[in-house]
């Protein structure tokens, strides 16, 4: 669904009714213009694709849902993702497609998946559609694809999900079942598992990983297990029994694999194995991976390797949570500025851990961590995107000062390389997707932080949905708590924050 109006472009105040427009319910566009002003005027513009600075405000107007929490550095942080996100867009010969870092035109595959996740709350769903054939049907795209571990195919499960929309996924079905073979040819051992090299997960100079060994990590093998499955459902959804059956299988093995060999007993904690067999003996971020899957059986002790997450000893820090676990010898001892996964903070790695937690929450009976965990490790990541008093994203940062590693000039500038309002939607909102018409409502907002929050035109299965929540209503004087609206009508309500469901119209 597209949303084509004739506006003029506003820098602050907003000429647009977007009530009328039938875009947004409850909230309007100020706080949007004011805050795409303000990072207009903050940098200069050395690198401009399709959407300059100065259409930003127009084009973000039209794509993206708004959101108003009480937390402005949330709030804020929230609407300069999508403004750093929008720079990424080219139009190219064959379409468009999203960079990574603005001084490399090409687009690189590392953070597909997580380029995936974000775009696909965009209304115009055109730009994703192009992105995913520059991938998938140019053969030597294709080859840039391996070169760094994917979740793809999960990614593009995930979006489905979202949009409702099975066309566009089925008619891919026999590249991503090649995709896979070709993944299968090039990275499976013998025995069932994926092996790779830390730099082509994009996870370099780690504590476990290496550059000439096939290490047997959980990264890749996560991401097959998600990808097989991802191709069975998709199977499905096109009548392909023989595919579907084909990739269940090839999934419930690779879990059966990677639970009896990538986790270590004695640290409760899936790691990597070396070539010769032995484990790593190092717990690093990667070993929440699983999680993000859900890959680990419920109720098998497995969920003690979160005790980790907010241990100031294992991985939690003042700016984020380390890729390393920070009692480990070889913490941050791989230099400086050169992509080090031995410690410091990689925005990547924190997207994957918090969908794994989200999970975790969600699916899986546990004690060991609890929404206050998640909402803090969020509000951490949200602190640390900041650099000289502005919202920054960069490549990576150190974890006590939160300084970020620039070692490559600008290439770290607006780094396309993790999702942000992914994580506002479906975690702290708590828009969970589904495949029925059921509208799933979980917050992981913890009861008693925010009074107020409202997201707004999110386009989900062909309709327009908005979420508020007002504890004592009176923010938007449409009731006291969390509701959810389909094209503007009220559809569903519970009185506390808590899980809401709800069917579509």
């Amino acid at each position: 669904m597209k949303f084509l109006l004739p506006i003029q472009l506003a820098l602050v105040l907003v000429f647009f009714d977007a009530k009328a427009a039938g875009t947004f319910q409850v909230l309007d566009t100020a706080v949007l213009a004011s805050d795409t002003a303000h990072f207009n005027a903050m940098e200069d513009e050395n690198v401009t694709n399709l959407i300059s600075n100065a259409q930003s405000f127009d084009w973000l107007q039209k794509e993206i849902p708004l959101f108003e929490c009480p937390d402005r550095e949330v709030e804020e942080m929230y609407y300069f993702r999508w403004w750093s996100f929008r720079k990424h867009l080219e139009q190219t010969p064959g379409g468009f497609v999203f960079s990574e870092f603005l001084t490399r035109p090409l687009p690189v595959s590392s953070a597909l998946g997580h380029q995936l996740a974000e775009g696909r709350w965009l209304h115009d769903q055109n730009y994703l559609d192009d992105y995913v054939r520059y991938w998938l049907h140019d053969p030597t795209s294709r080859q840039q694809l391996h070169k760094y571990s994917s979740w793809l195919d999960y990614a593009l499960y995930q979006r489905y999900l979202v949009t409702g929309d099975k066309k566009p996924l089925v008619l891919q079905l026999d590249n991503l079942v090649a995709d896979y073979r070709q993944w299968e040819n090039e990275k499976q051992l013998t025995n069932g598992l994926f092996w790779q090299y830390d730099v082509r997960d994009a996870m370099e100079e780690s504590i476990s990983g290496s550059r000439t060994n096939n290490n047997l990590r959980p990264t890749i093998n996560s991401y097959m297990f998600g990808n097989a499955q991802a191709i069975a459902k998709i199977a499905r959804l096109a009548g392909n029994k023989k595919f579907a059956e084909e990739f269940d299988g090839k999934a419930a093995s690779l879990k059966k694999l990677v639970l009896e060999n990538l986790w270590n007993d004695d640290a409760n904690f899936f790691e990597v194995r070396h070539a010769d067999g032995s484990f790593s003996n190092a717990r690093e971020e990667l070993g929440f991976i699983p999680w993000m899957f859900e890959l680990p059986d419920n109720s098998k002790g497995f969920d003690a390797a979160w005790s980790q997450l907010a241990d100031p000893q294992g991985f939690r820090a003042a700016f984020g949570i380390t890729t390393a676990e920070r009692r480990h010898p070889q913490f941050r001892t791989h230099g400086y500025g050169h992509c080090e996964w031995d410690g410091a903070v990689w925005p990547f790695a924190t997207s994957q851990t918090l969908d794994a937690l989200a999970n975790v929450l969600r699916d899986y009976q546990t004690t060991v961590v609890t929404k206050s965990d998640y909402f803090d490790a969020f509000l951490t990541y949200v602190h640390s995107q900041h650099a000289g008093g502005r919202p920054y994203i960069g490549e990576y940062l150190d974890e006590t000062t939160g300084q970020w590693f620039d070692g490559k000039a600008d290439r770290s500038r607006f780094y396309n390389h993790s999702t942000f309002a992914d994580l506002v939607i479906t975690g702290v909102v708590g828009l969970v997707p589904r495949t029925d018409n059921c509208v799933e409502i979980s917050p992981l907002l913890p009861a008693g932080v925010w009074d107020y929050f409202c997201l707004d035109g999110v386009q989900y299965h062909g309709h327009m949905l908005t979420i508020v929540w007002d504890k004592d209503g009176s923010r938007y004087r449409r009731g006291k708590g969390l509701a959810l609206l389909a094209d503007g009508k009220e559809i569903g309500r519970v009185a506390h924050l808590s899980k809401l469901t709800a069917w579509l119209p």
